[in-house]
C-alpha cells in the first residue's frame, strides 16, 4: 500500500454540493481521493467525479507555458499558413474546422505574453472606450479569481461587460428569486432535506448532477419517511423513490405549477396568517388563477387534472415542505416565469422561513454561487449591490482607491450579448478575455457563436486546455486546476469553504488571481495611472477586501473557515452563519406574489421537426467535458447518446445503438442511440458534453427576456437514420479542460 507523503483537505472542483476531499500526496502526484466522514456537506460519500475525475490535472494535453500567434510577434496580420511554422504540439490539438483563421501559436515567457496582453487591451480602450472590453469570468475558479478579474474590468477599463455561466444556467432563478424575496441563493441547506414532510424536485436529475445530494433526498424518504414529488419530463433515477411522479410536457412548467396553486386556493389550503403578516400582490395574484384549472393544465402539461391536484394537496397540507429545482426550470425563454411560479406556492403554503422548507435552486458548477456572489455579473457588484446605484459604486470607488463617479453606473452585456455585440463601429465588443469558460461548447446555436467569436479582434483565453474557445484565442494563458491553488469556494447552500493546493503548479502554469495582479499592473502603468490595490500577500487578503463591503462575507477569514465552512450571510466575526433564511422578513420587506401567463416554448413539434430536444447532464461527465474528457471517466463514458423512447424508435426504424442524426433548424450532429423508457414519448435527451457531437449545435439562442438566459430545455428536431461511417471520431475531438 502506498504511503502518502501528506494529505490535503480540499473542496470539490465539480457541482455545487461543495464535497470535502482529501487528496493523497506522493512525490508531489495525487494518488488516491478519500473523504473525511465528519465532512458536515457530504459525509465522507463522494460521486465517481469526486473520487476519480482529479487526474486531469496531469493531463499530457495540459498548456502550461504561454503562447502567442506569431503575428503578435513578428508584427503580421492574422494570415498565413500555420503548418508552415513548427508544430509545437498545439495545432494538433484542433480540428481543421475550428480554426477561425491559420495563423500559429508560439511558445514564449510570460513576460512576453503579458506585455502582448496588455498593450493589445490597451490599444483597444484607448480606441474605442469602455464598451468595446468585456470578460468571462468563470465558475469553477475560487471566489478570489472571480473578485479580482471583475475588479480589473470595472477599476480598469471601466465597463460593466463582465459576466460568467450563470447567465447560462440559473439566470432565471436569479432573477426571478430577487424580483420576489430580494436574495437570490438557496433560503435553506440541501442537508434540511430530512426534515422535510413533502418535497418537491423538478427539472433537476439530481442523482446524476448532483449525487451527494440526492443520497440526503433517499434518506429522507427511506429512513424519515418523507413524500417526494417528481416533476420532470425523463423518467429519472429519483422516480423510483417518488411518492408521485408527474412527467410534463418540456417548457410546460407556469401552467402546471399555477394550476397547483389554484387548487391550494380553491379548496383553501392557503397560510393566509403568512400572506397577511408576510407578502404583497396576493389579491393581483388571485386574479390571474381563474384560466389555471387542474383541466387546462392537463391539455397543456400532459399530466392528469387528479395528479396535479394531489400533489398541490401533498405540498399544502405539510407541516414543512421544500422545493428543489435544477435547470429545467431555468433554462428556457420564460425561466424567470417558471421560478416565480414555484415561488409564488411557497409564499401561498408558508413553506419558507423554517428549517425544513424553502426555496431551493441547486447551483450547477462548483463555484457558480461564489463568482454570483463576487460580483461577476453585469448588473452586480460583489454582494449583489446594483451598479446603477450611486451609494453602491461609491462604496467600492473608495475601497479600489477611484475618482468618485469613476466607476460606470451603466448596466453591462450578459455573457449571450457579449458574444452578439461582437462587431467593429460603435457599441461593438473589440476585445474578451475568458477566463476558465468555453462558450464554443456552452453557447446555444454554436454555428452562430463561431460566427460572433470571428468577429473579435482580440481574444485571451487563460486556462489549463486548449479548448474549443482558446482556439479562436491569440494569447493563452496557462493557468492551474484546483489541486494546485489556494483559496475559497461557495457551495450551493451558501456555504464558504476552504481550497488547498496539493503541490506546486505544473510546469510554468501559475494561480489565477496572480495572473490577474501581474497584468493589471502592467495595463495601469500603459495606461499611466495607479488606483486600485493589486500586492497582495496571498489569496485570504482578497477574501477580506471583498468582505469589507460586502456584509455577507465580513465574518469569514481562513481561521473560520478551516475546518467546516461557514454559511453566508456571516455579517461579523462572532457570528455563526445562516444556514436559514428569511425567518423573520425577506431582504426586500414582503415576499411578492407574481401573476404569470402561460407563454410556450419558442420552437414547438410540428411535421417537419416532431421531437422536443432537451439536453443536460450524465453522472460521469462535467459541463463541456472540461475536465472529465481528459480524465478515466471518460473511459465510463466515451461517446455522446441521443437517448429515444421505444415507441418513438420503432416508428422510425432505429434500434438500440444504431447511428442517427440529429437535426435542428440550426444545425446538426451525429451520434448514437440510447432506446430508454427514461424519456417520454416525442422527447430526445442528449447530453452536452461532448464537442464531436455537441448538442448545443441545436438548442435555439432564444432568450428569456428579464434573465437573458437560452432555452437550452426545449427546441425542435427531427431524427432518422445515418450510416456508422458518418460517426464523428471522439479522438479527434479538441483536448478540454478547466479547474
Amino acid at each position: 500500500m502506498i504511503k502518502p507523503d501528506r494529505i490535503v483537505t480540499t473542496t470539490c472542483p465539480y457541482c455545487g454540493v461543495g464535497c470535502n476531499l482529501q487528496l493523497h500526496v506522493k512525490d508531489e502526484h495525487i494518488f488516491k481521493v478519500t473523504s473525511p466522514f465528519d465532512s458536515p456537506v457530504n459525509h465522507g460519500n463522494l460521486c465517481v467525479k469526486g473520487r476519480f475525475g482529479y487526474d486531469f490535472v496531469y493531463h499530457p494535453k495540459r498548456v502550461t507555458t504561454p503562447l502567442v500567434r506569431r503575428y503578435l510577434l513578428d508584427g503580421n496580420q492574422k494570415l498565413g499558413n500555420r503548418h508552415d511554422a513548427p508544430d509545437l504540439g498545439y495545432q494538433s490539438l484542433i480540428p481543421d474546422h475550428l480554426i477561425p483563421t491559420s495563423w500559429d501559436w508560439v511558445e514564449t515567457d510570460w513576460d512576453t505574453a503579458l506585455n502582448i496582453t496588455a498593450d493589445k487591451l490597451t490599444e483597444i480602450y484607448k480606441r474605442d472606450g469602455s464598451d468595446a472590453m468585456a470578460v468571462y469570468a468563470c465558475a469553477k475558479a475560487t471566489n478570489e479569481d472571480n473578485y479580482l478579474l471583475q475588479k480589473m474590468y470595472r477599476a480598469i477599463f471601466r465597463t460593466n461587460n463582465v459576466d460568467h455561466c450563470t447567465r447560462l444556467c440559473h439566470a432565471g432563478s436569479v432573477v426571478a428569486l430577487q424580483q420576489a424575496t430580494g436574495s437570490s441563493a438557496m433560503s435553506n441547506t440541501a442537508s434540511q432535506v430530512i426534515q422535510n414532510d413533502v418535497f418537491i424536485v423538478t427539472g433537476s436529475n439530481t442523482s446524476e448532477n448532483h449525487p451527494i445530494i440526492a443520497l440526503q433526498m433517499k434518506e429522507a424518504v427511506r429512513q424519515h419517511g418523507a413524500k417526494m414529488i417528481v416533476i420532470d419530463p425523463r423518467r429519472i433515477e429519483l422516480v423510483d423513490f417518488a411518492e408521485m411522479w408527474l412527467p410534463l410536457k418540456p417548457g410546460t412548467n407556469v401552467p402546471l405549477f399555477t394550476a397547483m396553486a389554484y387548487v391550494i386556493v380553491e379548496e383553501n389550503l392557503v397560510n393566509h396568517d403568512f400572506i397577511d403578516d408576510r407578502t404583497e400582490g396576493y389579491t393581483e395574484f388571485l386574479a390571474t388563477l381563474e384560466e389555471f384549472t387542474p383541466e387546462y393544465a392537463e391539455g397543456i402539461t400532459g399530466v392528469p387534472a387528479e395528479d396535479i391536484r394531489k400533489a398541490a394537496r401533498l405540498y399544502a397540507n405539510a407541516n414543512k415542505a421544500a422545493i428543489y429545482w435544477g435547470m429545467g426550470i431555468s433554462q428556457l425563454s420564460h425561466g424567470t416565469a417558471s421560478a416565480l411560479a414555484l415561488i409564488n406556492l411557497a409564499f401561498l403554503t408558508g413553506h419558507i422561513g423554517r428549517e425544513g422548507t424553502g426555496l431551493n435552486p441547486l447551483r450547477g458548477q462548483n463555484n457558480v454561487q461564489g463568482a454570483s456572489d463576487m460580483g461577476c455579473m453585469p448588473f452586480h457588484y460583489p454582494g449583489y449591490m446594483r451598479v446603477d446605484n450611486d451609494e453602491n459604486a461609491a462604496k467600492w470607488e473608495k475601497t479600489w482607491n477611484i475618482e468618485s463617479g469613476g466607476l460606470s453606473r451603466k448596466l453591462g452585456l450578459t455573457t449571450t450579448e457579449i458574444l452578439s455585440n461582437a462587431h467593429a463601429g460603435a457599441g461593438g465588443i473589440r476585445a474578451l478575455y475568458i477566463m476558465g469558460e468555453n462558450p464554443m461548447m456552452s453557447e446555444p446555436n454554436l454555428n452562430e457563436t463561431r460566427k460572433h467569436m470571428e468577429q473579435l479582434e482580440f481574444l485571451v483565453s487563460q486556462d489549463i486546455f486548449m479548448n474549443e474557445s482558446a482556439a479562436f484565442a491569440d494569447v493563452f494563458l496557462p493557468a492551474t486546476p484546483f489541486a494546485e491553488k489556494d483559496g475559497t469556494f461557495s457551495n450551493t447552500d451558501r456555504r464558504v469553504q476552504r481550497v488547498r493546493a496539493a503541490h506546486a503548479p505544473r510546469g510554468q502554469a501559475r494561480v489565477d488571481w496572480q495572473i490577474i495582479c501581474d497584468l493589471a499592473q502592467r495595463i495601469e502603468s500603459k495606461l499611466g495611472v495607479v488606483s486600485a490595490y493589486w500586492k497582495y500577500s496571498n489569496s485570504e487578503e482578497i477574501l477580506r477586501e471583498m468582505g469589507s463591503v460586502n456584509s455577507d462575507y465580513a465574518g469569514i477569514t481562513y481561521d473560520r473557515i478551516d475546518k467546516l465552512g461557514l454559511i453566508y450571510p456571516v455579517p461579523s466575526m462572532d457570528h455563526p452563519g445562516t444556514p436559514t433564511l428569511f425567518t423573520e422578513s425577506f431582504p426586500r420587506g414582503r415576499g411578492k406574489f407574481h401573476p404569470l401567463e402561460y407563454i410556450p416554448v419558442m420552437e414547438e413539434a410540428d411535421d417537419e421537426y416532431p421531437f422536443i430536444l432537451t439536453t443536460g447532464r450524465v453522472l460521469e461527465h462535467w459541463h463541456g467535458g472540461s475536465m472529465t474528457r481528459n480524465s478515466v471517466l471518460n473511459e465510463a463514458y466515451p461517446e455522446a447518446r441521443v437517448e429515444m423512447h421505444p415507441a418513438d424508435a420503432e416508428i422510425h426504424g432505429i434500434r438500440n445503438d444504431d447511428p442517427v442524426t440529429v437535426r435542428s433548424r440550426r444545425g446538426e450532429v451525429v451520434l448514437r442511440t440510447t432506446v430508454t423508457e427514461k424519456t417520454s414519448v416525442g422527447v430526445v435527451f442528449i447530453p452536452f458534453h461532448f464537442a464531436e457531437a455537441a448538442a448545443n449545435i441545436l438548442t435555439n439562442d432564444a432568450l428569456d427576456p428579464q434573465a437573458k438566459i437560452p432555452e437550452f430545455k426545449a427546441c425542435a428536431v427531427q431524427v432518422f437514420p445515418a450510416r456508422n461511417k458518418d460517426l464523428p471520431n471522439p479522438d479527434a475531438r479538441v483536448s478540454r479542460g478547466r479547474y
